[in-house]
């Protein structure tokens, strides 16, 4: 079983076209599936098309929140609500081609868990299109995980994935990020971009800061989660080292001046180097004892589950689960 993902937001024009879609691709490559389209607070015509494709066809089921609450807490629910062993995500307006779904089913019948779609050509507007651009290259910096199109909606998961990862906020684009820090094998493949024949993006400025924000976030998540010390108390030990060794510096300047007549007697009191420098040691100070209470919160703390992730069990352990589940 193969359930579809699908996040709704004023697309009423293109809702009954997808699903006759997909459904035409799954008859065809001999695939089971589902359909869950989650109407996230649209203001046009879209729950009523959703309701009319549930009634025409039975593989459709549809979720609707009360009020616009973001595309992230849209494919939480749906996923949640979805029986397939592998998730589809992919968005409304018809720019993801469903004929693609084979391709992704391949790769992952391949030993991947993750296949992100890469738009290689992209039919977008030039000012959706360099941000991103340099969003992507940022993100595969900075974690590690080199994908083409971090952003690409059309994506294809394993569903234990989301055993381990929560969608909230923007993280929805870094799934593959954090399912890599766990050790899920992530992948790629090219896939058709249309251009968009109804509505209008939803893409703007303020979703770029948000994305940035997330990205600095999930960043700390999978490098620092469980040892925050090691940052925090990075950025102390550098701040406590600037400011200890430019009073150091200051203190040699004034006991020469004091001995040499022919230097300008200088009061550590009256340069503004000083002050910077007496501020850098109270900032390492506390980033140190910041540091030392993240440590003791993480180590308190259960909420978030483990920090590990486990493939398989063989031997005793494999048949205790499976008594347990039993």
């Amino acid at each position: 079983m193969v359930s579809f993902v699908v996040p709704v937001f004023n697309e009423q024009d293109s809702i009954a076209d997808l699903v006759q879609q997909i459904s035409q691709v799954c008859q065809r490559s001999d695939i089971r599936h589902e359909v869950v389209l989650i109407d996230d607070g649209s203001t046009d015509e879209s729950w009523k098309v959703i309701q009319a494709a549930c009634a025409e066809c039975d593989e459709v089921s549809g979720i609707r929140f009360r009020r616009n609450f973001g595309k992230a807490d849209a494919l939480q629910a749906g996923i949640q609500a979805s029986v397939g062993k592998i998730v589809i995500t992919m968005d409304a307006d018809l720019q993801d081609d469903p004929a693609e779904v084979p391709r992704f089913l391949e790769s992952m019948n391949q030993g991947l868990d993750l296949v992100s779609g890469w738009k290689k050509v992209r039919h977008d507007p030039w000012h959706k299109l360099m941000p991103s651009l340099a969003f992507n290259k940022l993100v595969s910096w900075l974690t590690g995980v080199k994908l083409h199109d971090h952003n690409c909606g059309f994506k294809a998961y394993r569903r234990e994935i989301f055993d381990e990862v929560t969608l909230y906020g923007e993280r929805h684009r870094f799934v593959p990020v954090l399912a890599a820090a766990k050790g899920w094998k992530v992948g790629e493949i090219e896939v058709k971009h249309h251009a968009r024949k109804f509505g209008h993006s939803k893409y703007g400025v303020s979703r770029l800061v948000k994305g940035f924000l997330d990205l600095m976030t999930v960043h700390l998540l999978t490098g620092y989660s469980s040892r925050p010390f090691h940052l925090i108390g990075s950025i102390g030990l550098l701040c406590f080292a600037a400011g200890g060794l430019g009073i150091v510096y200051l203190s040699v300047i004034r006991l020469l001046s004091h001995w040499s007549d022919s230097m300008v007697n200088v009061h550590l009191h009256q340069t503004a180097v000083f002050y910077y420098c007496i501020l850098a040691v109270l900032l390492g100070a506390q980033f140190l004892t910041t540091g030392l209470l993240a440590e003791l919160i993480v180590s308190r703390t259960t909420t978030q589950g483990s920090a590990f992730s486990v493939a398989e069990k063989v031997g005793r352990l494999a048949s205790d689960e499976g008594d347990h589940s039993a």
